[in-house]
């Protein structure tokens, strides 16, 4: 099992979750920042106004970052923060701060892999058109987008649009648990598409300007597996990777719908405003490479009667065992056969490996990088030090099958384990810890777990310390 000599070697957040400094130096608001503020919606009430104040500690992270070793750094861009309104006047003091963090991790040598979106939306575009129920957020997106490349193109080859789609989409217009928190599946799916639209806007606009590194989106992926060869599980189990797999990859990569499912999903939630204008910039947009968060598979099943989704804030975090929003399937937890986290998430690392030849297979031979995996939990403290050892366990064994899968030809590229530090789990506060770096909620000071003195161990021997 050998990795590429220029494998990257990262670790990744998101801009909401661990910069904080939300109302500072002119920024403005996002959907998160009002969402959080609503009674119930998260863990005790936490919010992201401080996070792991990245925004004030970003050199002293970075230089971390360094003494670990770190390959790359995977992170986001806050869209309020650089355009305040969504669009227009850009506000001087966050390219700053974006250009100085491109600065500091350039000067340890730790390549920038910048992410657009990662759900933080400007609260103004939610408040003027409806967000991303409007074609008018794909221009709004196209302007933020060629922004960015204008201001940190010269130093960042690595851009992702979007982060996970189908966990913004799901949450926010199917289960409410995310902003902007409504229920209805037809805006699933049209928003997706427009999401879809702005994503090869971007990408268009990356190389009419001259863009001499690479662009590509990130997905979760979670293969479907039938949970018995029933036929009606066998059936179910086409549900779920037909929404959660195809309908989110197809358009990406093959610049087209799967035209079964969208058949089936219009005659049950109605016509969607998809133009022959639109497919066509599909398939002039095809991606760089394809990013993957990976966490679990699913085990699929039939629904039940009378069975429903719950959409209350623990049932939202990804556990198994829920119906499906379309009730066309759903996921079985079963403890007696499966490993599981805290949370209840699958522990499975061959499902990873399954998982790019699934897409080596149905899209080609093209780069991967794992954008996202690794393991939430609580971790304890045994005088002053952070004993994550299943952390590390989880991330081992994930790392093999990566290798595995490099050895049998797929094109894997890089490995981003979520988080490079403790940041805000969404949802869950801080309870739900994913870091190398601890971070002191009383004082912020960071503290190195255990699992950060073995990464770095991988990393300088290039994963043979596996």
């Amino acid at each position: 099992m050998a990795f590429p000599a220029n494998f990257l070697w990262g670790a990744a957040t998101a801009a909401y979750q661990v910069e904080g400094a939300w109302n500072i130096d002119g920024k403005g608001p996002s959907i998160w920042d009002e969402f959080v503020r609503i009674p119930g919606k998260t863990f005790e009430g936490t919010t992201g106004d401080v996070a792991a104040d990245h925004y004030h500690r970003y050199k002293e992270d970075v230089a971390l970052m360094a003494e670990m070793g770190l390959k790359s750094y995977r992170f986001s861009i806050s869209w309020p923060r650089v355009l305040p309104n969504g669009r227009g006047e850009v506000n001087e003091q966050g390219i700053e701060f974006y250009s100085n963090l491109i600065d500091e991790l350039l000067k340890h040598d730790i390549v920038p892999f910048v992410t657009l979106y990662h759900w933080d939306l400007p609260q103004a575009l939610q408040d003027q058109f409806a967000g991303w129920e409007s074609r008018e957020c794909i221009d709004a997106f196209e302007e933020y987008a060629r922004l960015c490349f204008a201001r940190f193109g010269d130093r960042v080859n690595h851009w992702i649009t979007f982060n996970e789609p189908i966990i913004f989409q799901m949450f926010g217009y199917v289960t409410e648990a995310h902003p902007p928190a409504k229920k209805d599946p037809f805006l699933l799916y049209q928003t997706s598409h427009y999401v879809n639209l702005a994503h090869a806007r971007a990408v268009s606009a990356y190389r009419e300007m001259g863009g001499k590194g690479e662009i590509g989106l990130t997905n979760v992926i979670s293969p479907a597996y039938p949970y018995t060869d029933s036929e009606a599980d066998r059936e179910a189990t086409w549900w779920s990777e037909s929404f959660t797999f195809h309908w989110y990859y197809d358009p990406i990569l093959k610049g087209e719908y799967p035209a079964e499912y969208l058949a089936a999903i219009e005659q049950q939630y109605g016509k969607l405003d998809i133009t022959a204008e639109d497919l066509a910039l599909l398939k002039r947009a095809k991606s760089d490479f394809i990013g993957i968060n990976y966490y679990q598979p699913a085990r699929v099943a039939a629904p039940l009667n009378g069975s429903t989704r719950s959409s209350g804030r623990e049932s939202n975090t990804g556990a198994a065992g829920s119906t499906s929003f379309c009730g066309r399937y759903r996921t079985v937890l079963d403890t007696e056969q499966f490993e599981y986290t805290k949370w209840l998430w699958e522990i499975c690392p061959d499902a990873l490996r399954d998982c790019m030849h699934r897409i080596k297979d149905r899209y080609g031979d093209i780069p991967i990088y794992i954008t996202e995996n690794g393991l939430g939990d609580e971790d304890p403290i045994v005088a002053g030090e952070i004993l994550d050892e299943p952390r590390i366990d989880y991330i081992r064994r994930h790392l093999i099958a990566c290798g595995e899968a490099i050895d049998e030809g797929i094109n894997l590229k890089g490995y981003y384990a979520w988080s490079w530090i403790d940041l805000l789990s969404w949802l869950n506060g801080y309870k739900k810890q994913y870091g190398f770096v601890y971070v002191d909620r009383s004082n912020l000071q960071r503290k190195k777990k255990q699992s950060y003195f073995w990464y770095e161990q991988v990393i300088a021997s290039n994963g043979e310390s596996l």
